[in-house]
């Protein structure tokens, strides 16, 4: 008895420095659930297809593995979702340096902040001199007269 192959993709998410890349990778888990979701029903049609008439499949197991991938891909789902909430706030937040002076952790370079730019995994500022500051724990942001430490 022919079974059929079924086919599996392989899809690899390069990671940018670039806000934008975060939705498109979200799209790109979302795209990929929906893959697997569709091996799964072409391997459970093969399964079904395929199985012994004498010892069919329980209908009951059946509808348990779709009901678990239903599960994993709503976790995907939600997943990609709050991915693209945290790149909203980080947005938020990095527009709230424009402007103003920002001090390095270790001191050595200062300067007012003229963009942002948001990275997977943090923020970096560049300011009016086109010098580059990694906003991490111990950097000062502030207003000319007063800076506060940042985060």
């Amino acid at each position: 008895m022919a079974v059929d192959a079924v086919t599996g993709t392989t899809t690899t998410t390069s990671t940018t420095s670039t806000s934008s890349t975060s939705s498109s990778a979200a799209s790109q888990a979302s795209a990929k659930a929906s893959l697997d979701y569709d091996s799964f029903l072409q391997l459970l049609i093969a399964q079904m297809k395929n199985q012994d008439p004498t010892d069919p499949m329980d209908a009951s197991e059946q509808i348990a593995q779709l009901a678990t991938f239903s599960q994993v891909e709503q976790s995907i789902q939600m997943n990609s979702n709050l991915e693209t909430l945290i790149t909203g706030n980080a947005l938020t937040n990095a527009s709230s340096y424009i402007g103003k002076t920002i001090t390095s952790a270790d001191e050595k370079t200062s300067g007012v902040v003229a963009s942002v730019r948001v990275y997977s995994d943090t923020m970096v500022a560049t300011t009016t001199d086109g010098k580059e500051i990694p906003i991490i724990v111990g950097v000062r942001v502030g207003t000319a007269s007063t800076t506060t430490t940042g985060s």
